[in-house]
Formats: structure tokens, sequence, C-alpha cells
């Protein structure tokens, strides 16, 4: 297949879902997933396992029919030991189970979303020039988490949170197909940038809603948008009377009720990539993805 006849079929597929009245389908989706009725719940877990040959062998709860619903089964935590932490302390570890959709360099503002297409910086972290231009010349990794994935999402390295931006959006699909026929498409979904600081500097993670999704979670705070009707929404946890959120390497810090995508980001001078991390690569939580940077 030629590349103009793959980009074609990507548009062919992605270009519908325009169309679909997405955070109407995402509250129903919600909703039948936190059903707990026994018959459907089991059915609907089953289904799953069966179809994407989910590794229950890797769960905490191996068993099922355990959970009270599919959302606690989608959410389900791993066994201890199954991923392991770097050993050494300059390590920069994966923060989810998924494949990497592009990892590289931040040059004049613009990020890589897929061969041919690229979106601001300042536009994915909720247009602040001011939040976007310490990351100037710095490095990012777009994560993609599959149906099939584990879907908590854990720290990269010790970090003290900051500030959470809320960004109302679209609700596109993330897939590889999606990503390579909507221009600018994590700039336009729903998605919540969370800034944290290092011990190398600033750091951000920005979690992407997508289709069927739409409902992110954080341990600090619970639910994002519960309520599917918030605005652009800042909130600052480095101001007196706060309370105080510091979280170690590997710590949890979030979770998807549903799959989608995790972008890390990183300032110029903190830190490189271990090895190159090629589109499609496959990764796991603990994994060492990149080092610190000597300061």
């Amino acid at each position: 297949m030629t590349d103009h006849e793959a980009g074609l079929l990507d548009r062919l597929k992605s270009w519908p879902l325009a169309l679909l009245p997405h955070q109407l389908l995402s509250h129903v989706v919600r909703r039948a997933t936190r059903w707990r009725v026994a018959w459907w719940k089991n059915l609907l877990i089953h289904a799953f396992i069966r179809h994407f040959r989910v590794n229950m062998g890797e769960a905490e709860q191996a068993d099922a029919g355990a959970y009270p619903d599919f959302n606690s089964f989608f959410t389900r935590a791993l066994r201890t030991g199954v991923r392991q932490q770097p050993d050494d302390p300059d390590a920069i570890a994966c923060p989810v189970d998924g494949r990497v959709s592009q990892a590289g360099a931040i040059a004049d503002d613009r990020v890589l979303q897929a061969k041919g297409h690229d979106y601001s910086l300042t536009a994915l972290l909720g247009d602040d020039a001011a939040r976007a231009t310490q990351f100037a010349g710095g490095h990012f990794a777009t994560l993609y988490l599959s149906p099939r994935d584990y879907h908590r999402i854990h720290m990269p390295c010790a970090g003290k949170l900051l500030e959470t931006t809320y960004i109302p959006g679209r609700l596109y699909s993330v897939a590889p197909h999606t990503t390579r026929a909507i221009p600018g498409l994590f700039a336009r979904n729903e998605r919540l940038v969370v800034l944290f600081e290092t011990p190398a500097g600033p750091m951000a993670m920005v979690l992407v809603g997508a289709i069927f999704v739409s409902c992110m979670e954080t341990v600090w705070g619970g639910i994002v948008n519960p309520r599917r009707r918030m605005a652009l929404q800042t909130t600052r946890f480095d101001e007196p009377g706060c309370t105080p959120v510091t979280l170690g390497r590997g710590a949890e810090m979030g979770r998807f009720n549903m799959g989608s995508t995790v972008i890390l980001v990183y300032g110029p001078g903190q830190m490189a990539w271990t090895e190159p991390l090629l589109p499609g690569q496959a990764v796991r939580t603990g994994q060492t993805i990149g080092h610190w940077l000597p300061g």
C-alpha cells in the first residue's frame, strides 16, 4: 500500500467520527460501564477479556467475576512485583503500559503528532505562552494506551505538584490511524495538563481524553470534570493554604476510566531519552525510557 493509499484509508476511518455526538456517547458508555447488574457486567468483562486477550495473571484480582462493575475491571490494579521500577535513581521510568506514538525534541513550539502533522505546544498546554515557554527546546514523548493495556498512570520521576489545568475539547479517537489523519488532534481533545516540579526542573504530564473515555482521575482530586460541564480551569497547589502533593517515582498519579494517551514534556537540558523511542514501540510501566542529564 502506498503512503497516499494509507493516508486516504486513515481519513476515511477517522473523519466520520467528527459527526458523532462525542460527549453524549461518552456519557452513555460511562453509565454502562458502571452498571452493577451481575449478568451485564460479567458479559462485558468476559467479552472484553476474550476479544483483547487480556492477561489476567498480572492482575491483583485475577477473578474476573469479582469486579463490581466493568470500570473496576478496566482500571484494575496489578500484582505487586509485576512492574519493577529502575534501580538507577537518575532513570526516568515509563508512566504507562502502551506504545510510543511519537517522541523527540520540541522545535519552535511544535510537537510532532505523526508523519506530516505537528501541533502547537502552547495550544496543547492551554494556550498559555508562559507555561509553554519553560518547555521550549525540550523533549516530549506521546504514549498511547490501547483498550487491552493497564490503565493506571504512574510517576516517571519524583515530583511536587504545582498546578493542574483542565481544558475542555472534542473527544476524537486517539488510535494510530486517527493521529495520522486529524491535524492537531491532541490540542483539540479534552485534556488535563498536570505540572510538577522535579529535581531537574519542570515536567508536564498531559492526560488526553478520547471518545468513549473522557473520564480521567487523579489520586489527589478524584474524577476530573464529573458533571461534564466544566470550562477551562486552573488549580494551583503551591500557594499558601494549599495541601502539598508530592509523589515519588513509580507512585500512582491517576488513571483513565477507559483508554487514551499520556504526553510527557520536559524542559531543555533536563534529560535525554535512553534510546530512540520509535513509533509503535511497546513500553511498560517502570521501564527506563530516559535519564537526567548532569546539572
